[in-house]
Formats: C-alpha cells, sequence, structure tokens
C-alpha cells in the first residue's frame, strides 16, 4: 500500500513509474558497497518525488539512518549566513558595499579596502585558514570568531579584494563575527529566529560537541572493511562558514523557501543568486547544467558530506546528505536530478567496453589543462589508457567508442577532440552535469624520475606521522624500498627525487622529510594537489 500511494504522488508530480525505478536504481548504484551512508531526497515544487536512506546513523548501535537523521551540513551552511547578511541590509542595518573595517576597527591595514560582498563571493583575499598550518591541532579546541580572526590577521593577503576568487572559510568566519557584532545576537539565535522559523525548520540548528540533538548522526571515515569514526573538530570552530546542521526536508523547505522569495525581496535574491567570479553568488555556486540553471552549494566537515542543489525553472530540489566522509554527494545529486529532468543517466556498470587499437590510444597520449593548476595526463602502458588529475589518482580508462572513455569508479567519462587537421587537440570532462574542456598542452607527460640515496636516508624516513589526530602516515622499509601507507589505506612505495623529497607513482603527490639542527627526521610535508600538509613525527 505505501508503495502505491509513492507511486501515486510521484506520478502527480510529473514524475512517471519507470522514472521513480530509475532514481531508485542510480540511488542503489551509489550506495552499493557501503560506499556512501547517509540520505537523499529530490522534490518538485513541495511534492516530494523520491526519498530513500542508507546505512547507520550510528554504526556502533546498528542505528539506521532515516529521514529525521540530521546531519552536519558544511559549507551549506554558507548560504544561510549570506541570507542572513541579505536580511540584515534589507533592514538598513549595514550595507554589502560597507568595508570590513567599519565593523572591525583595529582590521590589519591590508583589509583596508575588503567590503562584507567581497567576503561573501570568496573575493577577498583573505587566505583559508582551514589550509593553514597547525589547522589540525587548531580545530580540536573551542574557539569564538575572534579567536579565529586573531589566528589568521597577520597573513598576507593572497591577492588585491575583487581581483580573483579563491574559496576562503576564513571570509565566513570574519561574516559570523560582524553578524553578531552588529545584531547584539548569537549566531544562532539570530538564524533561528530570523530564518528557520520563518520557513518552518524545525530540525536544524548550529552543532554543538556539548548538546544533546535527538537523532543527530555520527561521521565515519573510510570505507568498507576500514571504516572509522571521523577526527574531532571543535563546533565552534566552524561557526558561520560550516556549523549547522539539518535533515532532508528542513533543507527541502530552505532551498523552496529561500530560492521561492519566501524570505528576501526579489532585489535581494536576485542579488544571491548572481554569479560574480568563477560562478559564485552569495553563499552558493551558479551555474549552467544542460541548459538548465542550478542554485548549488557542497559541504564537507569532518566525518560528514552534503549537497544541495535547486533548479528555479524546475523548481526541483535536490538533498544528499552523508555520514560518510566520500566525495560521492555532488555526483549523486546530480544524478538524481537529471532523472527527475528527464535527462539520461548511464551508471558504470551499464556501459559496454569495446575494443580499440593500440596504434589509437597512443595519439591521446598527453598533458591536457583544464585549469592553470589542474592538468589531466593521459598514459598508456601495456594497452591499457590511464588518466590522472593533479593531486589525484592514476585511474584506467575504458573504451566506449574510440574517442569516448569511463571510468569504472567514478562515474565520469573522457572524450578526446580533434582539430581541423585530424590531430588530438583537447578532450572533455563529462561529470556531474558538467564538460568542462581541457586543450592538449603535450603530447608527452612529465615523468619523474628517481635517483639512489644510501639506505641510511631512507632508514631516517622510517617512522609514523600524525597528520591528523586519527589519521597517520606510516613509512616503513621493506628491503630496499620505502613504502607509505596512510590510515585505512593501502601501501604504495615512493621513489626519491632527492634526500629529502620523495613520490609515489599511484598518486600525484610528493613526501617531503623535514630535519632538524642535528639532521635527523622529525617531520614530513605532504604535497598533494593545493594542499602542503604537514605531519610530525611521532
Amino acid at each position: 500500500m505505501l508503495r502505491y500511494l509513492l507511486l501515486l504522488a510521484a506520478s502527480a508530480a510529473g514524475l512517471f513509474a519507470q522514472d521513480l525505478a530509475r532514481m531508485a536504481a542510480v540511488a542503489d548504484a551509489q550506495a552499493a558497497g557501503g560506499h556512501f551512508m547517509g540520505s537523499v531526497l529530490v522534490a518538485r515544487d513541495g511534492k516530494i518525488l523520491f526519498e530513500k536512506s542508507y546505512g547507520s546513523a550510528n554504526v556502533e548501535w546498528a542505528i539506521p539512518n532515516d529521514a529525521t537523521t540530521k546531519y552536519r551540513i558544511g559549507s551549506v551552511t554558507k548560504q544561510f549566513t549570506a541570507a542572513a547578511f541579505l536580511l540584515l541590509e534589507e533592514r538598513g542595518v549595514l550595507k554589502l558595499d560597507d568595508p570590513v573595517s567599519k565593523y572591525l576597527p583595529d582590521a590589519p591595514a591590508a583589509w583596508e579596502k575588503i567590503t562584507l560582498f567581497h567576503l561573501l563571493t570568496h573575493t577577498s583575499g583573505l587566505p583559508n585558514f582551514t589550509n593553514q598550518a597547525g589547522y589540525a591541532d587548531w580545530k580540536r579546541k573551542p574557539a569564538t570568531p575572534a579567536e579565529s580572526i586573531a589566528q589568521i590577521r597577520a597573513l598576507p593577503l593572497e591577492f588585491a579584494p575583487g581581483e580573483k576568487w579563491a574559496y576562503s572559510n576564513t571570509g565566513y568566519i570574519v561574516l559570523g563575527y560582524i553578524l553578531e557584532k552588529v545584531t547584539g545576537d548569537s549566531y544562532v539565535h539570530f538564524l533561528t529566529e530570523n530564518l528557520f522559523r520563518p520557513l518552518g525548520l524545525a530540525e536544524s540548528g548550529v552543532d554543538s560537541n556539548d548538546a544533546i540533538v535527538p537523532h543527530r548522526a555520527a561521521g565515519y571515515v573510510g570505507g568498507p572493511g576500514n571504516l572509522a569514526n571521523a577526527p574531532y573538530i571543535d563546533m565552534h570552530v566552524p561557526h558561520a562558514a560550516g556549523a549547522l546542521y539539518s535533515t532532508t526536508h528542513d533543507l527541502m523547505r530552505w532551498a523552496e523557501g529561500v530560492y521561492g522569495g519566501k524570505l528576501l525581496s526579489p532585489a535581494a535574491l536576485k542579488k544571491m543568486t548572481t554569479a560574480y567570479k568563477n560562478d559564485y553568488a552569495l553563499g552558493v555556486n551558479v551555474k549552467e547544467s544542460n541548459g538548465r540553471k542550478r542554485f548549488e552549494h557542497g559541504g564537507g566537515i569532518e566525518g560528514f558530506n552534503s549537497d544541495l542543489a535547486y533548479y528555479p525553472d524546475a523548481k526541483l530540489t535536490v538533498v544528499v546528505l552523508a555520514n560518510l566522509a566520500t566525495p560521492r554527494a555532488g555526483e549523486f545529486a546530480s544524478q538524481l536530478a537529471a532523472v527527475a529532468l528527464g535527462d539520461p543517466v548511464t551508471l558504470p556498470s551499464e556501459r559496454a567496453e569495446t575494443r580499440v587499437a593500440e596504434e589509437i590510444l597512443r595519439t591521446y597520449v598527453g598533458t591536457y589543462q583544464l585549469a592553470p593548476k589542474f592538468a589531466i595526463w593521459v598514459r598508456l602502458a601495456d594497452g591499457q589508457l590511464t588518466a590522472q588529475a593533479s593531486g589525484q589518482t592514476r585511474l584506467p580508462l575504458y573504451p566506449e567508442t574510440e574517442s569516448k572513455f569511463f571510468y569504472k569508479q567514478v562515474d565520469a567519462q573522457i572524450e578526446f577532440t580533434k582539430g581541423a587537421d585530424g590531430r588530438v587537440d583537447g578532450l572533455i570532462l563529462h561529470q556531474n552535469g558538467r564538460s568542462p574542456k581541457a586543450p592538449r598542452v603535450s603530447d608527452t607527460v612529465p615523468e619523474r624520475k628517481p635517483i639512489d640515496v644510501p639506505r641510511s636516508v631512507k632508514e631516517a624516513c622510517v617512522g609514523v606521522y600524525e597528520l591528523k589526530p586519527g589519521f597517520d602516515l606510516t613509512i616503513t622499509l621493506e628491503g630496499d624500498q620505502l613504502v607509505s601507507q596512510a590510515t585505512g589505506q593501502g601501501k604504495a612505495p615512493i621513489y626519491p627525487e632527492t634526500e629529502t623529497r620523495f613520490f609515489p607513482t599511484v598518486v600525484d603527490a610528493t613526501i617531503e622529510f623535514v630535519k632538524d639542527g642535528q639532521g635527523a627526521v622529525t617531520s614530513l610535508i605532504l604535497h598533494q594537489g593545493p594542499a602542503d600538509i604537514p605531519g610530525r613525527k611521532k
């Protein structure tokens, strides 16, 4: 009977039974093998089309996730902060063009030209405090916004305000401080009275490590076979940048309320949803996906991932909340939206592999520049084409046609393109409803060459290095081969470029060993992608 009613509701909302079954198949595929734990919801114009939960809210007690489970939503918090500032501007309390120094009279001189608008749009130039050395220790201690600001105020700006875009949690910490200062209210109370209650969000709040929160999920890291409790973070630290918890139903109410014009004036809503730089507006990404406008933001915080997307033309809301820290939330949300919007979704298991001659595969080898500091390297070895993005793992590509290839580990495809001369000139990465192009900048791939170093150099590197609480990088010497292994992961041999810098071949990264004045190795720095992660030797 429940199934019958669910299908009726779906049909009434413009979704046929076969579409509902397809949505369930897509969701089940994402969660297969325990790679996703959490809850998902798809709604159109206030009517729930599909919802389902997977895994456990608490693994130790085998308590399942369901629609009432409360998850930390990480940076999805930012759109709530942005809406709060737009409300304050409407009420004449402040203006988004106001300089930060108006509310922080002792702000560093370098901050003089930073405005509230710059903070909201990640164009302030303030360095991201979560990327700073020592953050792994800092996040474990309670800190007010003022104390967090004090930690970064002496750091130089990364660029002149308004000149570029760079994601910065710091800006939203400053915003949280200013909100409390101008309102004389706490962040949690202001949001409760001015955002949550007006829109009927009864199951959302600012998380606290001390409070008893019914139906709150525990966060986990790892995966099948190596699941572990997430590292600790004091929830005072993320504040207005990422401290909220919510449910799928509350986030549906939020999206339909704020983007449906029930909270802000038309002018304020337009300001919130107009992209400034890098497709980022005020606390939300604004992008085109298959010709449709989408307001979207993801979130990640220890043990949790989230994604909230709203398609204004279709009045479609997609919510994905996970209490297992994997990068699947955004991909999951895009697939569910595609089914609801009538677009095809082909799962990796449904793609048929064909055979392509090795001489054709060889023409695809090279370096493709997706962004100024982000490349994709395509290699060929023993007849197998692989692709490796900056800071990521090398993964095999499987041919679907002569020019289009797919991954089996993630839902993504690479399509190679040719110029007028018939030569391969680029690739298109199809992933999460987006298809960015990457021109081919070289027909070769830079390969790192190991050197010989004395065994004593390798022996000095052996040890356990703490990258963050609960997550170590262990270095061992097996025979004459130095081997690295991160918590919950497999072993990876590493090779010397110098006596202090080593690299693995399975992932684009560098491990730099740091010595003290006496020449003893005391720590390391893991350079991977944009991150430089220090780890002290235990």
